[in-house]
């Protein structure tokens, strides 16, 4: 499974709309995902999701048509990081070109049954049917995983949170030495890293690792720094502390800050600095209207990755709904069909 920071040919971003939570704030949120499309086609292809009856305004003028692709599918809501294809390389291959990539589609339940995912589950299929994406498709539509459950160093190892993957309604009654070994055969790992702590107030994903503990080049890792009301981070950092590399040598660690508390009638949101994506040649970082530890979380995320831009975009209204930037968007390093520009289906 290749890292994040690899070559990548495309995000998907799929859209909101009035049919989801958003609808109350769908002006506000809107204008979110617009900067995350500025931002993710100035650098990349982008591929937009988004129903035949959704209002794109239509998409925004400076996407260029050579880079952006709109698919017009129902959709239950906008979190491409968890319904999303995950892309591997086919061990095969020793240099993979885009047709040699597979696109792992597995089943996304609403994080353990919680909301509605019907549509968003049969999106990856209908994606591959239209021909905009290449790859090998590979079905797992019998085993739950979300794309904010997984991290990858691109060099064998994969990380994961015990709370997530053995929480109820994911894959029961598997062990968690039965999914650890479906991990390793689909998405090519030597090991699987379980962290068994940390996790976030807010959170409804039961702990998804994209929140709490990234991996970065040259084996480092940045993550979640507690508080008085997370102690289990705390427990988190010692794990990670104590945590080696394939070749035995400890990680070279960054404490990210945690965003003062942000309340949303009476309920504290699960913001978080961890939450960003990586894009080519740029990272794309949620701040949250907390211009101090705002600054001080890119510059530390900008130590992880000195060659990119670090690009701020605000995400408190993303946190209304319990996400942030990552969990909006899914990378693709095989991507869109060269030759088709805009693809709208009615």
């Amino acid at each position: 499974m290749p890292a994040e920071w690899e070559q990548q040919s495309c995000v998907q971003l799929t859209w909101p709309h009035k049919d989801t939570d958003w609808a109350p704030m769908l002006d506000e949120i809107t204008a979110v995902y617009e900067e995350m499309a500025r931002e993710i086609s100035q650098r990349e292809g982008l591929l937009v999701v988004a129903p035949p009856d959704a209002q794109l305004s239509p998409l925004p003028s400076h996407l260029s048509p050579l880079t952006t692709h709109l698919s017009r599918l129902n959709t239950n809501d906008t979190w491409a990081r968890d319904h999303g294809f995950i892309t591997v390389e086919d061990a095969k291959v020793l240099s993979p070109q885009p047709s040699d990539l597979v696109l792992l589609d597995f089943k996304f339940n609403g994080w353990g049954e919680k909301f509605e995912a019907e549509l968003d589950n049969a999106i990856n299929r209908q994606l591959y049917d239209q021909g905009l994406v290449t790859g090998h498709y590979e079905s797992h539509l019998d085993f739950v995983l979300e794309g904010g459950s997984i991290e990858s160093d691109g060099k064998g190892t994969i990380f994961t949170t015990a709370c997530c993957l053995l929480a109820p309604h994911r894959n029961q009654p598997l062990t968690q030495q039965e999914i650890e070994e479906r991990l390793k055969e689909w998405l090519g790992a030597e090991r699987v890293v379980w962290l068994n702590h940390g996790s976030l107030i807010g959170d409804d994903t039961d702990g998804h690792i994209d929140t709490l503990v990234r991996i970065c080049p040259d084996d480092t890792i940045l993550y979640t720094g507690g508080d008085d009301d997370h102690p289990d981070l705390t427990l988190m950092e010692e794990e990670l502390q104590a945590l080696r590399t394939l070749d035995g040598k400890p990680y070279r660690l960054l404490k990210l800050p945690l965003p003062r508390p942000i309340y949303d009638n009476g309920e504290r949101l699960p913001a978080t600095y961890a939450n960003y994506l990586v894009i080519n040649g740029a990272v794309l970082v949620p701040t949250y209207d907390q211009p101090d530890l705002d600054a001080e979380a890119m510059r530390i995320i900008g130590q992880a990755f000195p060659d990119r831009e670090m690009v701020g975009i605000n995400c408190r209204a993303v946190i209304k709904q319990h996400g942030s930037l990552h969990c909006c968007t899914m990378q693709y390093y095989g991507g869109l069909r060269p030759k088709e520009k805009i693809i709208n289906n009615k």
